[in-house]
C-alpha cells in the first residue's frame, strides 16, 4: 500500500531520476495492493488522471478500466486526444462515452452558476455509476487526487472528492498514486511516463469545463463558439511563444448579443472575451500583456473564422476583483 501522507522532508520530484524512482515504487506498491483484481478510473484527459492511467497502465496493463465520458463541455480536440494516447498508444482497456446530448439536454435554459456546475457533476457521476454497473469483478476505482487537494479538504477549503459521491451501493477500495504529490511533479512524473507535453503542461481546467465560460443558459451554438474561439487562441498563444508562460488564457462567449456589420449588413451577434492571466496560488492574480499584433490577430481569426461573433474584447481586470473564470 503506498504511503498514506507526504513524508517530511521529501525531495521534491524535479529531474526524470527522481519521476523514474517514483515511478518504480509506484508500480511495486500497486501491483501489491490491486494484485489480480479489476480497477476502474474516470479518465478526463487532465494530467492528474492521465497521469494515473500512465501509471496504472504500466504496474496492472489490461486490469484497468478506463472511462471517459465526453460531457461536450471539454475544449477542441480533447476527447479525440484521449482515444489517440491511451487506446491507441497505449493500449489501454478504454470506455468512450458519448454523453453530450444528455447532458445538454439536461442544462437547458438553466442559467444559475451553481445549478450549472452541480448538474454536470452529478450527471458526471450518474454515467460514470452507469458504465461501472455494467462491469463485472471491480474491487478498486483509481483517482487523480493530489496532496493540495488533502491538504484543502483537512482545512475544511473545499471538499475532498473521494469516490466522487458514487452511489451507496458501490463500493470501492481507493487508489491514489499521486496523492503525496504537488501539481508540478505530478507533470514531471507524466512526462517521464511518456504522455505528450499538451496534456502533461496542460492549463488549469475547470470540471464543468467549457460550462463556465459560457454564462447564462448554455446552447449548442454559443458553446461552439466557445470552443472554437478558445482553439484559435490556444493556436496563437503557442505560434506567439506564451504557452507554457501565462498561467491560464481562455475565451468566454457571455448570454448578450451587439450590434455590428458583416458584409454591408447589420449583424446582431455575440463577443468573445479573451482572458488571459499569471499567479502562483490562484488566490490572486495578474493580467498577461498581450502585444497589439497578436491581439489584432486573433480579432481577425474570431471575428471571420467563427459564426456568430462580431466583436472581441480583451478583461484586463486582475483577481481580486475579478475572479480567473467567469461563474
Amino acid at each position: 500500500m503506498a504511503d498514506e501522507r507526504r513524508p517530511e522532508g521529501m525531495t521534491r520530484i524535479t529531474t526524470p531520476e527522481l519521476a523514474r524512482t517514483f515511478i518504480e515504487e509506484q508500480v511495486e506498491a500497486l501491483r501489491g495492493q490491486i494484485g489480480d483484481q479489476k480497477v476502474l478510473l474516470a479518465l478526463s484527459g487532465g494530467v492528474d488522471s492521465s497521469v494515473v492511467a500512465a501509471l496504472l497502465i504500466r504496474a496492472v496493463g489490461q486490469q484497468l478500466i478506463c472511462v471517459h465520458v465526453n460531457h461536450g463541455l471539454l475544449r477542441k480536440g480533447e476527447p479525440e486526444q484521449v482515444i489517440e494516447v491511451f487506446r491507441n498508444q497505449m493500449n489501454a482497456n478504454l470506455i468512450y462515452v458519448d454523453a453530450v446530448d444528455r447532458f445538454l439536454d439536461k442544462l437547458a435554459g438553466v442559467t444559475d452558476p451553481e445549478q450549472k456546475r452541480k448538474i454536470i457533476g452529478g450527471e458526471f457521476i450518474e454515467v460514470f455509476a452507469e458504465e461501472a454497473r455494467k462491469l463485472d469483478g471491480i474491487r478498486f476505482l483509481a483517482q487523480g487526487t493530489i496532496w493540495p487537494d488533502i491538504l484543502e479538504s483537512e482545512k475544511g477549503i473545499k471538499a475532498h472528492h473521494n469516490a466522487g459521491g458514487l452511489p451507496e451501493d458501490m463500493h470501492f477500495e481507493l487508489v491514489e498514486p499521486v496523492k503525496i504529490l504537488f501539481k508540478d511533479e505530478v507533470r514531471v512524473v507524466g512526462k517521464e511516463l511518456g504522455l505528450p507535453d499538451n496534456m502533461v503542461f496542460r492549463q488549469p481546467f475547470p470540471g464543468p469545463g467549457l460550462g463556465v465560460r459560457c454564462p447564462g443558459a448554455i446552447t449548442r451554438d454559443r458553446l461552439e463558439a466557445v470552443r472554437e474561439s478558445d482553439a484559435i487562441l490556444r493556436e496563437e498563444f503557442a505560434k506567439n511563444g506564451l504557452e507554457g508562460r501565462v498561467w491560464q488564457y481562455f475565451t468566454v462567449v457571455p448570454d448578450f448579443r451587439s450590434t455590428g456589420i458583416r458584409d454591408g449588413k447589420r449583424a446582431f451577434e455575440w463577443c468573445v472575451i479573451i482572458r488571459a492571466v499569471n499567479t502562483t496560488d490562484a488566490m490572486t492574480a495578474t493580467v498577461e500583456e498581450i502585444p497589439f499584433s497578436l491581439m489584432s490577430t486573433l480579432v481577425q481569426r474570431i471575428t471571420s473564422e467563427v459564426p456568430g461573433v462580431n466583436r472581441v474584447l480583451y478583461d484586463f481586470t486582475p483577481k481580486p476583483t475579478g475572479t480567473i473564470e467567469y461563474e
